[in-house]
C-alpha cells in the first residue's frame, strides 16, 4: 500500500480463493491504517490518536481465510477519514464551511455523537479537525473511496448469491475492552450483532455463539453493538442475503495501550478459521431464500 496524490492506493482489496469453500464473505471495514498526509495535516490531534478508532489487526486476523476458500474483503484507508460503516451521507453540517446538498442525513444518531460519513470525533470523542471543511472535500471523499467499495461490494455479494444461492457476509470487527460509560458491565471478548434477529438466518448467531463458547471465549449478543449500516443495509434473510457482525474484544489479542500484537493472536487468528469451517458446513438449505409466510 502507499500513498498516492494524497490519497490511498489501493483504498481497498477483495482476495478471492482461487477454490470457493462456501459462499461466506469475510469483511474488515474499519482496520485502515494507511492516511492521507493532507488529512494528518488537517487534524488537530496526534496519529496516535487518530489510531485509536482503528480496528488494528483485524484484517490480519481475516487475511489467511482466503487460503482457506473464503474471500476476504480490507478496508485500507482509516475510518476515521471516511467510515464506510454509515450511510452514503450521514454528514454533520457544523464541521462544513458551505451548504451540504439536501439529501445529506443531518440528524442521525450516529452524526449527533460526531461518527457520521466523515467523522467528527475520533472513537473516545477528541475533535479531529482544526478547521470546517469544504463540502467538495467531503463529497469527493465519499465518490472516490465510500461508493468505490459499497460497488465491489455489492459485486462480490451478487456473484456469491448467484453462484450458490445464498450468501453469508461476516463483518468483522473490533472494540475497546471498556466501555465510554461507567455503568456499562465488563465487556465479553465476542459480541455477536444481528440487528436483534433481522439481519440474518438465526442459525448463523447461534452457530457463531455455540463455536466461539467453545473455542473458550465469552460472548454477548447485540449489545453494545446489534450491526451498523452494512449490517443493516446488507441483511435481507428472505433473499438468501445474510449479515452477521463480530466485534472483537481488542484485550483479547493485542496491547491496546501500545497498540501491539499480543500473546494470542496466532490462536485468535486460527480460531477465525475454525469459525469459518464450522459456518461452512452450515446447510445451505437452511439459508433460504425463504418464502413470505402467508398472511
Amino acid at each position: 500500500m502507499t500513498r498516492l496524490d494524497g490519497e490511498v492506493s489501493p483504498a481497498f482489496e477483495i482476495i478471492e480463493p482461487e477454490a470457493w469453500r462456501a459462499p461466506i464473505i469475510f469483511n474488515s471495514p474499519h482496520s485502515g491504517s494507511v492516511y492521507p498526509e493532507a488529512f494528518l495535516n488537517a487534524s488537530r490531534i496526534d496519529l496516535p490518536t487518530l489510531r485509536r478508532s482503528e480496528d488494528s489487526f483485524m484484517d490480519e486476523l481475516i487475511g489467511n481465510l482466503s487460503a482457506l476458500g473464503f474471500p476476504v474483503v480490507r478496508v485500507n484507508f482509516p475510518r476515521s477519514y471516511v467510515d464506510v460503516n454509515r450511510e452514503p451521507y450521514e454528514l454533520d453540517p457544523r464541521m462544513f464551511s458551505g451548504r451540504l446538498p439536501s439529501f445529506a442525513n443531518t440528524r442521525s444518531m450516529r452524526v449527533a455523537g460526531g461518527l457520521g460519513t466523515i467523522p467528527r470525533v475520533v472513537g473516545d470523542g477528541q475533535e479531529i479537525y482544526r478547521e470546517r471543511l469544504s463540502v467538495e472535500d467531503a463529497l469527493s471523499r465519499i465518490e472516490t473511496l465510500y461508493k468505490p467499495y459499497h460497488r465491489a461490494l455489492r459485486r462480490l455479494i451478487a456473484k456469491v448469491h448467484q453462484s450458490f444461492g445464498t450468501v453469508v457476509l461476516v463483518d468483522c470487527h473490533s472494540m475497546p475492552s471498556i466501555g465510554v460509560s461507567r455503568d456499562e458491565p465488563r465487556r465479553p471478548d465476542v459480541v455477536i450483532g444481528d440487528r436483534y434477529g433481522t439481519s440474518c438466518a438465526p442459525v448463523l448467531p447461534d452457530m457463531v455463539e455455540e463455536t466461539m463458547i467453545r473455542l473458550g471465549y465469552s460472548v454477548g449478543r447485540n449489545k453494545p453493538y446489534a450491526g451498523g449500516f452494512i449490517t443493516e443495509h446488507y441483511g435481507n434473510p428472505a433473499s438468501g442475503l445474510h449479515v452477521v457482525q463480530l466485534e472483537l474484544n481488542r484485550a483479547v489479542y493485542m496491547d491496546e495501550r501500545r497498540r501491539e500484537k499480543g500473546p494470542r493472536f496466532a490462536q485468535v487468528a486460527a480460531d477465525f478459521g475454525t469459525l469459518a469451517e464450522t459456518l461452512a458446513n452450515v446447510p445451505l438449505g437452511d439459508l433460504g431464500p425463504f418464502q413470505a409466510a402467508a398472511e
